[in-house]
């Protein structure tokens, strides 16, 4: 056999082993990414990214309220199958670290809020403010987190997660700005909240509200009720404040608001969409309609 055609034969061999690992690597996604959110709000934001590229399940979903979560033997199944999984961070999932461990995911662990300028708390600084979704800037940091976690086990899918961010950010964008336009029509002495617990810090902190106080107060739901002294002195900060209503939220049990507003005197307002989205087809069932209709709720009670 000629040296030609050996270098022939051996350029047909290259050329389909280069073929075959061709069609490995056009294959290697065919089957859909399997996909962790620990809370409804990262699924949402998740699906914007990735589109029809994962299967996905979400830990806490609608309504669900993930500081006081107990997980259940699903959750270890699919965390055992995962192939990443996109959590908050910021304290939020004290429970997960214990669950993936019990599960013996190998699953890569993404923290969404990575870059966030995390708030601190100035009574109590050794407690972090998980809620960084309320700012929708922050978001924008989460939508980047998550398409460059997807790019790093999806690379031949990148084309498609910067198309599905680059339009999403954009509607970011849009809302962070119509928010801006919205609480511009609120008096600056109207703009005073008191929530169920301390979940709005990043939200006063971006959009020029001021956190009075909070029924529960802590960044946690977990937190023991408060005492007689501590409604007390929120009683009179209300007063001394002339807030006039008081929000609860859909994923918290709204008794001590309730009573709360009737010991002041004052209107207790529709539940906010805060820690969790409704379910599928309400008001607040995707992150963009959660801010919109909380925004929407403080124009028509804080006049």
């Amino acid at each position: 056999m000629s040296y030609v055609t050996k270098f022939l034969n051996i350029g047909k061999v290259m050329l389909l082993a280069f073929l075959i690992i061709g069609l490995g690597l056009s294959t290697a996604r065919a089957e859909k990414i399997k996909a962790i959110a620990t809370i409804s709000i990262i699924g949402d934001v998740l699906k914007n990214v990735a589109g029809d590229k994962v299967d996905l399940v979400v830990l806490v979903g609608p309504n669900g309220d993930a500081h006081e979560y107990e997980p259940i033997p699903a959750d270890s199944v699919s965390i055992a199958k995962a192939d990443i999984i996109f959590e908050n961070g910021l304290h939020l999932e004290h429970w997960l670290d214990k669950l993936y461990m019990a599960s013996g995911s190998k699953a890569k662990r993404i923290v969404v809020s990575q870059g966030v300028a995390p708030r601190i708390f100035e009574d109590n600084p050794n407690e972090t403010d998980p809620h960084a979704w309320q700012d929708v800037s922050n978001v924008v940091l989460y939508t980047k987190n998550i398409r460059d976690a997807l790019v790093s086990i999806d690379p031949l899918n990148k084309d498609i997660y910067d198309s599905n961010v680059r339009n999403y950010i954009q509607q970011l964008q849009v809302l962070d700005a119509w928010v801006k336009a919205q609480v511009a029509s609120i008096p600056v002495g109207k703009r005073k909240l008191v929530t169920n617990h301390d979940d709005l810090g990043y939200f006063a902190g971006r959009y020029g509200f001021k956190i009075i106080g909070a029924v529960i107060p802590s960044a946690t739901t977990e937190a023991a009720d408060p005492s007689a002294k501590q409604t007390a002195d929120l009683l009179n900060i209300i007063r001394a404040n002339g807030v006039c209503v008081i929000f609860s939220e859909n994923m918290a049990n709204p008794k001590l608001a309730r009573s709360l507003s009737h010991e002041a005197g004052i209107e207790i307002g529709p539940l906010l969409y805060t820690d969790a989205l409704g379910p599928s087809g309400s008001e607040g069932g995707t992150y963009l309609s959660m801010i919109k209709y909380n925004v929407e709720i403080f124009r028509k009670y804080l006049k």
